[in-house]
């Protein structure tokens, strides 16, 4: 996938753990896990409005495209 999550380095940043990053953006544990591992297929504004909330970040401290393999 060309858009990568670098949400694991911005919660080791922070020392915050998944679990509750989870809960002060309203997603469960397991779809943060989706995110992080690059398998989500869409984010929806709201949860990546809560995400640059909850971190105090921009979109693009989150999201980084890079092309394709190949």
């Amino acid at each position: 996938m060309a858009i990568v999550i670098t949400i694991d380095r911005m919660l080791t940043e922070r020392r915050m753990s998944v679990g509750e990053f989870a809960d002060r953006i309203g997603i469960t544990p397991a779809n943060v896990a989706v995110l992080k591992n690059g398998r989500a297929k869409a984010v929806r504004f709201t949860t990546l409005d809560a995400i640059c909330r909850v971190l105090e970040c921009q979109p693009g401290d989150v999201l980084r495209w890079e092309p394709d393999e190949g």
